[in-house]
């Protein structure tokens, strides 16, 4: 890839590709890799939009003086104080001394506290406009889409909306940039992986700031990860609407723990049931062995979700109890939920699951059913009735 790309009038992408980081955040693993989108605009004035995660200091600060070829960085827009977009403003601040940093009111305490940086720092309003001659920036606050300070900005001049976590994507570039340059399908399940594990939590917030952004004329979406979006934005702002809507597609979710193999054969007869009932959309997951940011894309996708653990120690299995609790915090709504438990010398697994359907308020589908020791030819049946009253509810 070159070392600066044009990604529209006056704009260059500067950004890195990401390779070597094996869990986003310490959690989510990245078998695709990961892209920091970070961008130059020139106008009369200099502008950078975002930086990158710390260790790729060289191969961005490359890119910028490419692009500016030259000419001095006049600003520095802060759209999001996350390190892995704002890692190296104080070597870029120590590379351009002048350098006037942009951001909200929220923005300038973590850039005292992360970089200790106070002077140079220009604070903006929602909806105020920073004239770069020939290029116009304006800056619009989407608080909590995923940190309060989040901000998006854009240039009324390329019509490009700097989205900053907004649209973003796991995935680093294999190549072209945009959408109009991979197949939809090598970039949609990325998508919604990120926005499972990062974004999901906050999709009232994704509500408003869509309809906040509505008013604006939008040719490009260009975010600080994943695919750019030129061809056709509405694919994008489509697929928000529908994830922060909680809408879904006809299929099951079916997600066990299991310890020596009998929970899991319940799991299985559900998933028989599933099939036997017409519903071809079935992804089975062993909680304990799955990537967990599968498991939530998949039920971020999906209406159907059936939860099956075994009793550990008294209480739920450990890692079907850590989905529960992840669910919970996404607030998870508009799904319908089977659960199954299993025990020997102690009860606990169903218990634990039926206080978690108490919490997240789904509608249920029975029966429910409970395992002493190893499932009987009965309790598989329950488990397949299960499976086809889950198809019922999903088609």
């Amino acid at each position: 890839m070159h070392k600066t790309l044009s990604v529209a009038k006056d704009t260059w992408w500067v950004g890195v590709n990401d390779y070597e980081t094996d869990l986003f955040e310490s959690l989510w693993p990245l078998p695709q890799g990961v892209a920091y989108n970070a961008y130059v605009v020139l106008g009369d004035k200099t502008a950078a939009i975002d930086t990158v995660k710390g260790p790729w200091f060289d191969d961005y600060f490359d890119k910028v003086t490419s692009a500016l070829d030259g000419r001095p960085l006049d600003y520095l827009v802060v759209n999001h104080m996350e390190p892995d977009h704002a890692g190296v403003i104080g070597s870029l601040r120590c590379a351009y001394p002048d350098l006037q940093l942009i951001g909200n009111a929220k923005t300038l305490p973590l850039l005292r506290e992360y970089h200790g940086i106070e002077e140079g720092v220009v604070q903006v309003k929602d909806g105020e406009n920073l004239d770069l001659g020939g290029h116009l920036l304006a800056f619009y606050t989407i608080p909590m889409v995923h940190w309060p300070e989040s901000m998006v900005t854009f240039d009324s001049a390329t019509k490009v909306l700097f989205s900053n976590d907004a649209f973003g994507g796991y995935g680093a570039h294999e190549g072209g940039l945009f959408d109009d340059e991979k197949p939809r399908e090598r970039w949609e399940g990325e998508m919604l992986r990120y926005y499972a594990t990062i974004v999901a939590r906050y999709s009232g917030m994704v509500q408003t700031a869509l309809k906040k952004l509505s008013a604006l004329d939008i040719a490009g979406i260009y975010p600080a990860h994943g695919t750019l979006f030129r061809e056709d934005i509405g694919q994008a702002v489509e697929l928000y609407d529908r994830w922060s809507k909680q809408e879904t597609e006809s299929g099951v979710v079916v997600a066990y723990g299991s310890m020596y193999g009998n929970t899991r054969r319940m799991a299985e007869a559900v998933c028989r049931g599933i099939s036997e009932g017409g519903v071809k959309n079935v992804r089975l997951y062993d909680a304990a062995r799955s990537d967990t940011s599968q498991i939530l894309r998949d039920i971020w996708r999906y209406k159907g979700l059936v939860l099956l653990g075994c009793t550990y120690n008294t209480l739920l299995f450990p890692a079907v109890d850590a989905l529960c609790t992840k669910l919970i915090n996404r607030m998870l709504k508009k799904r319908v939920l089977g659960i199954a438990g299993s025990y020997s010398w102690s009860k606990g697994a169903l218990d634990a699951l039926r206080a978690f359907a108490d919490t997240v308020k789904l509608e249920k589908i029975g029966p429910e059913v409970e395992v002493f020791a190893a499932p009987t030819e009965a309790d598989l049946e329950q488990c397949v009735e299960l499976g086809k009253n889950m198809a019922k509810a999903v088609a």
